[in-house]
This record gives C-alpha cells, sequence and structure tokens, in this order.
C-alpha cells in the first residue's frame, strides 16, 4: 500500500487563507485554534522506501472566534533535515536531540500556553507560534533531552504532563517524566523493559503509569538498508551498540549521518512477549512495577482511556493483531478493534474484552475525565482492507458503538477531538471538530458535530485538500 498517494498524497506548499466559508453557525464559545498534525514529506521518495510514521511534520490550524472562521494555516515543523530541503533556517537541535531527521509530525498539544509539535523515537520536538511557525527545539529547557513522545498526557487533576519516551539508544528501558503546569520537570525515571520496544502510547489512572511493552521492536537491518552497501555494516555495528548488544566508542556512533524521511527501523518481532507494566505513579524509582503477559500477541497505538479501584485497572484501547510484519509501510495489517483490558490486581491477569466488531482508530474522549470511568468516547472507523477511515462513531463504554456516522466511500475522516461547550459543562456536553476530505473534489472541511448526535454544527470550508494525518487539538 502506497502512503504517498490518494487520501495521504501530500501537499506542496504553505498557504494563508483569511475570512473561510462557513456553512451552518459556530458557537460563539468556541474561541481558539483547531489543530492537528501529520506527515507531509517535502521530497518526492519512492513509494517501496516509505513508511507512512516518517514523513516531515505539517501543521494544519483552524481560528475560530465569535462564530467566524478567521484563518487556515499549513506549515512545516521545522528540523535541521526539513529546512535543509526548504531552503530555510531551523532551531539547533545539537546536544538536545540524539537523531535528526524529519520534522516532529505526530501531535500538536497545548500546555503551559505554549504551542508543541511532537514526536516520538528520539527526534526532536517543536514549538509552534501561534500562527504555527516553528520557534525552537522543545526539551523543556533541557529537562528531556534525547527525545519526547508523541502522546503525552495531561492529569486533569494535578494540570501535570506525563509522557513516556522511548529510542532505540536507551537499550531496554523507556523514560517516564512528569512536567508541572509551569513547564519545570518535577520527575524523571528510566524504566526497564524487555529489549527496546515501539511504545507509541502508554496510560495514566489516578494511580498507576500503565506501560505497553509489545511486540513491535528495533531493526537495525531495516535502519541501514537504504545506505551505500559499504557503509552498512558499520552503521549496524553503530546501531548494536547504541541499543547496547555490543560496546563501540561514542565518537563514532555521533557520526551517524542524518536521516531523511523513508524507511521505518521498527518491525513485528514475533519472538518478544507481549506484556502490561504497572508503574504506582507514587513509585520513587522502577523497582516496583508489575509486569503482566498477554495471552497473546498484539499491539496498540492508541488507548481511550484508563482508571483504577483497589483490586483492578481497567483501560479502553484499540487493539492491533500485528503491524509492520509483512508490510513496513504502514499499519495495515492490524484490523483494529476496540477492546477493554480488565488487570486483577490480585491475580495478575488481564481479562480482554471486545466491545466492538468494526474497524476502529485514534479513539479520543472528554480530557477532562481522564483517568476516571469515562462513560464516553469518539472513534474513525472504516474498512480492514485499505486504511480507508470514512466514520466517525461514539461509544459509550461496555455498550461499544452507540452512534454512527458513515461520510461516504469517497470520504476521508480524520481524529476528533472534543471540545467541551464550558469548562463545567457535564462529560460529553459539547462538539467534536474534525477534517473530513471529498476525495472527489480533492476539498476538505472542517466539520463541527454535536459530539452526542454527531450532526453537523457548522462546516469551515479550506481552500486547500487536507492530507490523512495523525493527531490534533482544539486549544481554547
Amino acid at each position: 500500500m502506497s502512503f504517498l498517494t490518494g487520501r495521504f498524497e501530500p501537499v506542496r506548499r504553505e498557504v494563508t487563507q483569511l475570512d473561510l466559508e462557513v456553512r451552518g453557525t459556530i458557537p460563539d464559545w468556541l474561541d481558539g485554534r483547531y489543530v492537528r498534525n501529520g506527515p507531509n514529506p517535502v521530497l518526492g521518495l519512492l513509494a517501496e522506501n516509505h513508511n507512512w510514521f516518517t514523513g516531515d511534520g505539517m501543521v494544519h490550524g483552524v481560528r475560530l472566534s465569535g462564530g467566524d472562521a478567521l484563518w487556515y494555516r499549513n506549515r512545516w515543523v521545522d528540523s535541521e533535515v526539513t529546512s535543509r530541503s526548504l531552503g530555510r533556517g531551523h532551531p539547533d537541535e545539537r546536544h538536545r536531540s540524539p537523531l535528526h531527521g524529519p520534522s516532529a509530525n505526530t501531535n500538536v498539544i497545548g500546555f503551559g500556553g505554549r504551542l508543541l509539535a511532537l514526536v516520538e523515537g528520539g527526534a526532536a520536538s517543536a514549538e509552534l507560534s501561534p500562527e504555527l511557525d516553528t520557534v525552537d527545539v522543545c526539551d523543556f529547557e533541557g529537562a528531556v533531552r534525547g527525545g519526547y513522545s508523541g502522546h503525552p498526557l495531561v492529569d486533569p487533576r494535578t494540570g501535570e504532563l506525563h509522557a513516556v519516551a522511548y529510542h532505540f539508544g536507551r537499550g531496554s528501558a523507556v523514560q517516564y517524566t512528569v512536567i508541572g503546569p509551569d513547564g519545570r520537570l518535577r520527575r524523571k525515571m528510566s524504566v526497564p523493559v524487555g529489549g527496546s520496544p515501539m511504545m507509541h502510547a502508554f496510560s495514566l489512572t489516578k494511580d498507576y503509569v500503565v506501560l505497553y511493552d509489545l511486540p513491535v521492536t528495533f531493526d537495525a537491518d531495516a535502519a541501514v538498508i537504504d545506505l551505500p552497501r559499504p557503509m552498512r555494516p558499520i552503521a549496524r555495528l553503530a546501531l548494536d551498540a547504541t541499543v547496547g548488544k555490543v560496546r563501540m566508542p561514542r565518537t563514532i556512533l555521533n557520526r551517524l549521518p542524518p536521516v531523511p524521511a523513508g524507511r521505518f527501523p521498527y518491525r513485528w518481532n514475533p519472538d518478544y512477549p507481549a506484556r502490561v507494566g504497572l508503574l504506582p505513579r507514587s513509585a520513587t524509582d522502577a523497582s516496583s512495577i508489575t509486569w503482566i503477559e498477554l495471552d497473546r500477541p498484539c499491539y496498540v497505538f492508541h488507548p481511550m482511556n484508563a482508571h483504577n479501584d483497589d483490586r483492578s485497572v481497567t483501560v479502553d484501547l484499540v487493539v492491533h493483531e500485528r503491524v509492520f510484519d509483512e508490510d513496513p509501510s504502514g499499519p495495515t495489517e492490524g484490523k483494529p478493534r476496540l477492546e477493554r483490558w480488565c488487570v486483577d490486581l490480585r491475580a495478575r491477569t488481564v481479562r480482554r474484552t471486545r466491545l466492538s466488531d468494526e474497524h476502529l482508530e485514534f479513539p479520543r474522549m472528554d480530557d477532562r475525565f481522564a483517568t476516571s470511568a469515562s462513560g464516553q468516547g469518539w472513534a474513525v472507523g472504516g474498512s480492514d482492507d485499505d486504511m480507508g477511515e470514512r466514520k466517525l462513531v461514539r461509544t459509550a463504554g461496555a455498550e461499544g458503538v452507540v452512534v454512527e456516522r458513515d461520510f461516504g466511500t469517497a470520504s476521508s475522516v480524520g481524529e476528533f477531538t472534543f471540545a467541551p461547550s464550558s469548562a463545567t459543562a457535564p462529560e460529553g456536553d459539547g462538539v467534536v471538530l474534525g477534517f473530513v476530505t471529498d476525495l472527489a473534489a480533492s476539498s476538505t472541511d472542517l466539520l463541527i458535530l454535536d459530539a452526542q448526535t454527531l450532526e453537523d454544527v457548522a462546516a469551515v470550508r479550506l481552500r486547500q485538500r487536507v492530507p490523512a494525518g495523525f493527531h490534533g487539538n482544539w486549544i481554547d
């Protein structure tokens, strides 16, 4: 499958559009920006060499205020590699990130009054201006150098930003950090894991950090395959040294070349045990973590929510049977389904229950109720055959899908995010926002839908198509 054509085809220019056309009525309490990040390779790539996750990051944003849509902007996130291709300057990444490659392409959040474009795996995250231009590398004043996470979580009770970061250079460990609302580091902890896994996301409850140590792991052969053949042995040796398999001088490790968009160095590993880790949030080190093996292998990109009581931890999440096995280009093999995992704290077992038989991904919730027993969420759905999300659904806990809206076979539906009607509104009282592209017309709308019924509230017509991408948020 190609992630460079059709719904994924990159756009080739940055634009600013003012006074956008609106159908319906934008609620006047929506005063802020809808922003979304995703891969948009700067240079032409060969489809057979490309993985969707490796494209240069591009943030798309729409500013809403007073019932009007004031602007749409799209901007590449600057990095050493991306900006060199664009012929413009970039923030200094030296000693702030171990990997120099395509720019942050995974998520974009608001935290502590800052707009942050995020990525995982050791590359640099970035701080953006309100108009989406790159300002600087985001490493929280040096507190999280060495890479961050594409999926940090804010605890709504404390306002703290929790993250679990992985990078093959950490060897058999991931890094757990907590950043305070003031942007300062409060905790940093190295957590041993089974190898060098791709830990795309984690979950948070009031008492636990939930880690997913699953069988997608670093593959040095895949990482060096695009290098000239004479360079591959030394590069592979350097990468093996980085993950702790052999010893090698740091001076050689530091000479690894910048990595362009292209292949993805993580693959399905059938020999790697799948397990869940429960790290008490009160722990001072990782020795108190509890690991529980799953009954069968799988992979998780996106949990919806988690909570715990004295006896169990409950997680609702989208589960793939496998990814990056026969198809290294993207997550096409997994048949993603919404499940509920109930972790028995005494028996140390995980009971898995399927909540829906539909192909679902990109689950979201009312983030004000994170870490509590939230009753509902939203996800996009489609086909197991082509990763073509064309539906939006609302879920209600153990009931699974309770409302569904199908936009048609010629539609590409991105992740939708929830915005409450007020800070004190009941759970789910508000709207959901997301991009929907008409593939036949090659045009995109920002849709604002009633969060309960998924019916139209308003639509903002953009004069540029938005490619299928990853994650976004509503930022007041």
